[in-house]
This record gives structure tokens, sequence and C-alpha cells, in this order.
């Protein structure tokens, strides 16, 4: 299966698991999935990161285009299928409108025309007013892991070498 990634993925890898100064492997290994035709995310997960000046808003430049992918042909079919959903849900129309206009709508949308995997920290939530990825994905059977699930499926190592 291949995964698009959230923007949370990446951020609290940086902030928390997978620091660029402790474990460069996991960068490593998220290049390597990319160049492997298996973990992407969307153009407008890319600008997030881009738009930061920090190591990640460098690695995020860096990776380019072949990571972060321009929007499928389908995606306004795509976004009106969701809205329609959305609001058959019983979602407040300030949550629909926040969420089609987030890049957490492109996610879910590569993910509908495309058959990706939606890799994010975020929790399904009961909310009206929120919408979550996880809920979405749940509507349109879509399968949402979080990141250490992908991590396990894929058989990622991230070893530390004994030193000579």
């Amino acid at each position: 299966m291949a995964y698009l990634l959230d923007a949370n993925v990446f951020i609290r890898a940086k902030n928390e698991h997978f620091g660029f100064d402790f474990c460069p492997a996991f960068w490593d290994w998220l290049a390597a999935g990319n160049a492997n035709g298996q973990v992407f995310s969307v153009d407008k997960v890319g600008g997030e990161l881009r738009a930061g000046d920090d190591q990640l808003s460098g690695w995020a430049e860096r990776q380019g285009r072949g990571f972060f992918l321009a929007p499928p042909a389908g995606l306004p079919a795509a976004l009106q299928r969701m809205d329609r959903w959305l609001r058959n849900q019983g979602y407040e129309h300030a949550g629909i409108d926040d969420f089609l206009q987030a890049a957490d709508c492109y996610l879910v949308a590569h993910a509908l025309e495309d058959g990706y995997g939606i890799v994010t920290h975020e929790l399904g939530s009961n909310s009206r007013r929120r919408i979550k990825i996880p809920d979405v994905c749940v509507g349109f059977g879509i399968e949402c892991l979080t990141p250490f699930e992908m991590l396990r499926r894929e058989g990622a190592r991230f070893v530390l070498e004994a030193s000579a």
C-alpha cells in the first residue's frame, strides 16, 4: 500500500520521536519510501512545511514535487463528494468550510482518487464543529493509520550500529 502523510506526522517527528539530530534514519526511510513509490504527501502539506524556517522546512524543500503530490485530476469531483457526505453527517457549516480549505481535504481527495492510505496522528472525534481525518476516512472506507502502525507494517528498522 502507498501512504499519504499528514503534516502532523512530519512536525511531531521533528519535535518529538525522530528529531533530525538523533534519528536521521527516519527521514532517510521516508525519502527511500518515496523513491520506492510508497510514501508521499500532498503539495498543500509541503507548502505548510516549507513555510517554516527550520530543519523540517529545508528537508521538505529538498524532497520536491516527487514527494509532495499535485492535486489529482479528479479533485473537483472528490471535493463535491466530500462536501455532500460532510453535510449529510450533520457537521456544522463552519467546520465543513474549514475542512474543505485545509490540507486535510486534499489528503482525503488523493486517497479517494488513487487508493492511498492516510497516515496521521489525529484521532477521531464526535465533534460536529471540527472535522477529523479519521472520521472522514471511515466514511469513505479509506485506511487511516498512525505513523507507528505504518512503520511496523512496512518493517521499518532504525538500528543503532555497533561502533568499531
